[in-house]
């Protein structure tokens, strides 16, 4: 995207809140290779977030503390984005937390854990779209500055590791719909929706598992990291006419 002679600073920035986990270090890798300069967003990972900085292609990266359930803290991030970056054209919004609960067991799903997972994947979004608004709507890219937002095809189908989970996605997803409404046509904003991923979690679970739901999807296999980050580069660089949209990366699972 930008020119192999561009310096750090004048590249667009894009900002990866969760970027260590799963699928926030190919989405960051992805980026970076897209021509951006990627802050990576980090809550406790502070040691991971360094080397994943210094190790993506380009220049001028750079970890950031994105703790994304302190409003507070979000706010001081973005005022120190506006200060080493006077800019901000992409927020990825990768931060997200679950548990396995079986969907029938209706007192393993505690209001602790129910708070926990709807103030990371849904207030937490949302803290973070808050605080850098004032960057993104400065973004000089094609369409606008980008929010994404990283959901799952279980808002859809309403299977997931557990109730609250899948009732987070959906409310990510509506959320999305809503902030791209409010906040164009300076800042775009869409759902990426993957089906079962094949992160380094899902490699450690049991493999018979994981064959069956691989057989259950239409295209008989689990979504590669690569292939949701991919999803990410392309909306934030080729859909620039597309916002409030949900983009699925599922392999057709909804249809089985």
């Amino acid at each position: 995207m930008a020119g192999s002679g561009a310096t750090g600073a004048a590249l667009p920035v894009a900002l990866v809140a969760g970027a260590t986990g799963g699928l926030g270090v190919p989405i960051c890798s992805a980026l970076a290779s897209a021509g951006f300069r990627i802050a990576v967003g980090y809550h406790r990972s502070a040691t991971a977030a360094a080397k994943l900085a210094a190790e993506l292609p380009g220049t001028g990266h750079f970890a950031l503390v994105a703790p994304v359930t302190d409003s507070d803290a979000l706010s001081a991030m973005a005022a120190e984005l506006a200060r080493r970056c006077q800019r901000c054209d992409v927020l990825v919004n990768a931060a997200g937390t679950t548990r396995f609960v079986p969907h029938g067991d209706l007192e393993q799903l505690d209001d602790a854990l129910f708070d926990a997972i709807f103030a990371v994947n849904v207030r937490g979004a949302f803290a973070a779209v808050r605080a850098l608004k004032p960057l993104l709507e400065r973004s000089e890219l094609p369409g606008g500055g980008v929010v994404i937002n990283l959901s799952s095809i279980a808002a859809l189908t309403a299977m997931g590791s557990n109730v609250a989970y899948c009732a987070s996605k959906a409310a990510l997803d509506n959320m999305s719909r809503s902030l791209a409404r409010a906040l164009a046509p300076r800042i775009r904003v869409v759902s990426v929706s993957p089906g079962l991923v094949d992160t380094p979690f899902v490699k450690s679970l049991d493999q018979a598992w994981r064959d069956e739901q691989a057989a259950r999807t239409p295209l008989r296999r689990l979504a590669l990291p690569a292939e949701v980050a991919r999803a990410v580069v392309a909306a934030v660089t080729q859909l620039t006419f597309t916002t409030g949209a949900v983009i699925a990366v599922d392999g057709g699972r909804p249809l089985s």
